[in-house]
This record gives C-alpha cells, sequence and structure tokens, in this order.
C-alpha cells in the first residue's frame, strides 16, 4: 500500500490544529488509505504543543522557531527519511481540505507527477483570498511562464504532494521565508514533473498567518527578488 505522510506545519494553531489532524484521520480510514499524520510544532507559545501530544498523530516539536519553510523541510526530512511514498504539506490553520487529499494522490500516481499543487483558481471554487492576493498570484503565474515555461495557476498554494525525488531535492535545500513560489523554480528546473488540479479551499480556521501583515506591494517584490537570485543560482551551477 502507498505509504503517505501528511506534513502539518504549527505556529500558534491551538484553535484549529485538532480539527485539522482529526479530518485527515478521518479521510484516511474512510478511504482505506496508509496516512500518517506529522505534526511538526514551530515553538508555538500557544497551546498547540500540549493539544497535538494528545492527539493521533506523530509530533516532532522544534526548539527554536525556523519558520514556515524550516518547519515544513523538517517534516519533508522525516518522510524521506521514513521513506515513505509521498508527503502531502497540509495547512494548520483549516484553509486546505483533507478530503481532497486522495484526489492529490491519484492525479500523482495517474501522471508520474513528482510534484501536485491543489489550486484554488483552476475552478475558482472555494475560498478565493482577497483582491490583492489574487493580483500577486496572477503575476507569478506569469513570472514563472517567462523564467521556466510553467503554467501555474497557484504558486502560493501551500496544498501540495511530493514523491520521493521532489522530497530529495528540497531536503537538501528548501527556501525559507516564502518557499511555495520559489520552490516551483527549483522544481522546474531540475526538470522535475508538475501537476496542478482544482481544489475548494476554507477560509483559515485560526492561528497567526505565517505572512503576518505585510503589504503586498512589499511581498510580490521581496518573492520577486527570492525568485530571480534561486533561478540565477541553479542556472549559472548547472
Amino acid at each position: 500500500m502507498t505509504r503517505i505522510a501528511a506534513i502539518v506545519p504549527a505556529y500558534n494553531e491551538a484553535s484549529a490544529i485538532s480539527a485539522v489532524v482529526n479530518d485527515i484521520n478521518a479521510v484516511n480510514q474512510s478511504q482505506n488509505l496508509s496516512i500518517d499524520v506529522v505534526v511538526i510544532n514551530d515553538c508555538s507559545t500557544d497551546t498547540t504543543s500540549e493539544i497535538i501530544s494528545n492527539l493521533n498523530c506523530i509530533s516532532l516539536h522544534l526548539p527554536i522557531n525556523l519558520g514556515i519553510g524550516g518547519a515544513v523541510q523538517t517534516g519533508f526530512k522525516y518522510a524521506l527519511e521514513n521513506r515513505y511514498d509521498y508527503a502531502i504539506q497540509i495547512d494548520g490553520d483549516g484553509q486546505h481540505p483533507a478530503n481532497e487529499i486522495p484526489k492529490l494522490v491519484e492525479t500523482a500516481a495517474a501522471n508520474s507527477f513528482n510534484v501536485v499543487i491543489g489550486s484554488r483558481f483552476i475552478s475558482k471554487q472555494g475560498f478565493q483570498s482577497s483582491a490583492m492576493r489574487r493580483v500577486g498570484i496572477n503575476y507569478f503565474k506569469w513570472l514563472n511562464k517567462i523564467l521556466v515555461a510553467e503554467k501555474i495557476y497557484d504558486s502560493t498554494s501551500g496544498f501540495r504532494l511530493l514523491d520521493q525525488k521532489a522530497l530529495s531535492l528540497v531536503c537538501d535545500y528548501y527556501p525559507d521565508e516564502y518557499p511555495e513560489p520559489e520552490a516551483i523554480i527549483i522544481y522546474a528546473m531540475h526538470q522535475l514533473k508538475i501537476g496542478e488540479i482544482p481544489v475548494s479551499m476554507n477560509k483559515r480556521q485560526g492561528g497567526v498567518t505565517s505572512i503576518g501583515k505585510i503589504a503586498s506591494l512589499y511581498y510580490m517584490f521581496k518573492v520577486t527578488l527570492a525568485i530571480i537570485f534561486t533561478f540565477m543560482r541553479i542556472k549559472f551551477k548547472k
């Protein structure tokens, strides 16, 4: 049976993490899958640590706050070292629908994708985020197409599946601050096969956003620099 690690980074997600873990376990049971929920507590200052210690999951507690990139990479390394067939990143705030996990797995298996991204903007159903964020996502879609000829509708989506080949790559290097858009460049420039499927996202159920209240234009500027730097680093390394 295909072994799947559901990687859930959590920083101050006390209000939502129980529902997230329970939803994944419910899908695992109802679909007769083999999913282990791996929650990475990124040195939370609320009661997240105590809550996940009492849930049906594998809990990894970081001694210092690494941020979203470091927390996710910790989960990816766990999945690679324990030889899971797939790792699926899923947010701890309830935005990512656990019932879409089987679709990610089926799509990867049927098409030999190394990475499958769950996109809210293909069918445009469910929560669509703010207008400014949608502008930014369309901009990154254009930038990806220019740099690596990949048309990704939702490059900021953290709801994504990685196979063993992709895990080996990101366990060596994974972006820190805003990893999702930058990771697309990494996958594409290493000739990984990327798929994207429509999913219906939820509004966040609680917790603290990893981006915070940073201005959207500043975010776009900063991520653009990171993407271009990554593109140039890989291009000239080759």
